[in-house]
């Protein structure tokens, strides 16, 4: 009798067991109302899971045939679904449906990866600025001038937003065949100079000519040879020019012939000799053009193509001529020779003077005694010359005032004449 009561107890509470399976069961798995429509599809009498397959499923087909353009003039970057994707609100929607209920889901879409799509689309937009610039031309005219161009840059804040408009807009929510374009928004970035501005930085500041014999062809040789070596020179602000560094050692290896140079107070033979001449022209212009001169060194003799204490002797690699650009900009050099002349112009930006300069000559010192030497011709002389001393002073002028500035005295040693005489056999 016991065990027939347990045997009861025992099937009614598997019975009672299975019918809270079968409610539990039959609860998940309850259909939606019928007439129950939703964003104009009718889901009535599908469970909610399968609706929401339903409802998703349409909205990923009609992505798939719904691109986003997003155009920057002749470029056009497309994306479609599932680079496009999207988030619902499905599922509460249908929670709470009633039978005949006509719902509107709201659906947000997005572009995956958007911030770092815009990044690369205004890496690609982006346009640096082409500041107006001059080339220096060593023949012909000295510059060509080019104007630039301003530059753009995309704006990366405004194309997220636009984006995220255009996904989700009435027009791009209704069923049409794609979202609107998106036009990138740009800003120019502009020049910050002009080419007026460049051509003010590319003025000439001064030319100066020497002359010498076109028919000593050696020593002319040597003098073109050096202004082809300095033609077309660019000095950077701040950088300092070196007249033996620019035209390298003055040997037969190096192009040069041998000429008259001075050396010990005496004319000798010499390789490079006339180049003198050149730094001579170099100086003065770049004295001229109110640059900044670091080395000089005077003739021990005075020299014929220019006034005292206007000469820049060079030789070697000790005696140099340096200036050093004291300018904010290039400064540009040009060497030319005709068939007796040289003309070194500087080009660069003014500093507002005008510059000239004054060789003053404060002392006579008188010819030695004339000495005798073997000659040809008996009592043929060969004159000397007297030296002296003189000064040199640069005028620079502004707005009608001048200063003067002295700037170097010098020694040039005399000559005695020579008087030849004729040995006898």
């Amino acid at each position: 009798m016991k065990r027939t009561f347990l045997n009861v107890i025992k099937y009614f509470t598997a019975l009672a067991f299975t019918a809270g399976a079968l409610f539990l069961l039959c609860g998940f798995s309850t259909r939606l109302p019928r007439g129950v429509t939703v964003n104009g599809c009718d889901v009535g009498g599908l469970t909610v899971g399968a609706a929401k397959r339903l409802l998703r499923s349409g909205v990923i087909d009609g992505l798939k045939e719904k691109p986003l353009r997003i155009c920057a003039d002749e470029r056009i970057y497309s994306f479609a679904y599932p680079e496009i994707d999207f988030v619902d609100n499905f599922g509460d929607v249908l929670t709470g449906a009633v039978k005949g209920g006509n719902y509107i889901s709201s659906v947000h879409y997005f572009l995956n990866g958007a911030e770092e799509i815009v990044g690369n689309i205004c890496a690609d937009v982006y346009r640096a600025p082409v500041e107006p610039y001059a080339v220096f031309n060593a023949e012909g005219e000295p510059f060509t001038y080019f104007e630039g161009n301003d530059g753009v840059e995309c704006d990366g804040q405004k194309l997220l937003d636009d984006i995220s408009y255009s996904l989700n807009s009435a027009n791009g929510c209704d069923n049409v065949c794609a979202f609107p374009d998106v036009s990138i928004c740009t800003h120019a970035l502009l020049r910050r100079t002009t080419e007026a501005g460049v051509r003010e930085c590319t003025v000439r500041l001064c030319s100066f000519t020497t002359y010498f014999d076109g028919e000593n062809t050696d020593r002319s040789s040597n003098i073109r040879l050096a202004a082809q070596k300095i033609n077309g020179t660019v000095i950077q602000s701040g950088e300092t020019f070196s007249f033996n560094k620019t035209v390298g050692a003055r040997t037969a290896a190096n192009g040069f012939k041998e000429a008259k140079i001075i050396e010990n107070g005496k004319f000798v033979k010499g390789y490079g000799g006339g180049v003198c001449q050149a730094s001579t022209t170099l100086y003065n212009a770049a004295m001229l053009s109110g640059l900044s001169i670091e080395e000089y060194h005077p003739h021990s003799l005075q020299v014929a193509y220019v006034s005292p204490s206007r000469d820049a002797m060079v030789s070697g690699s000790y005696f140099d001529l340096q200036f050093k650009n004291n300018r904010l900009t290039p400064i540009y050099v040009r060497v030319k020779c005709t068939l007796n002349s040289i003309t070194c112009t500087v080009y660069g930006e003014s500093d507002g003077y005008e510059y000239s300069f004054i060789s003053r000559e404060t002392e006579v010192i008188p010819r030695p005694q004339p000495v005798e030497a073997e000659g040809d011709e008996d009592g043929a002389v060969t004159y000397g010359r007297d030296g002296l001393k003189s000064e040199g002073y640069i005028v620079r002028t502004k707005d009608g005032k001048s200063e003067e500035l002295l700037i170097r005295k010098d020694s040039y040693l005399p000559i005695a004449d020579v008087i030849h005489r004729k040995i006898s056999a």
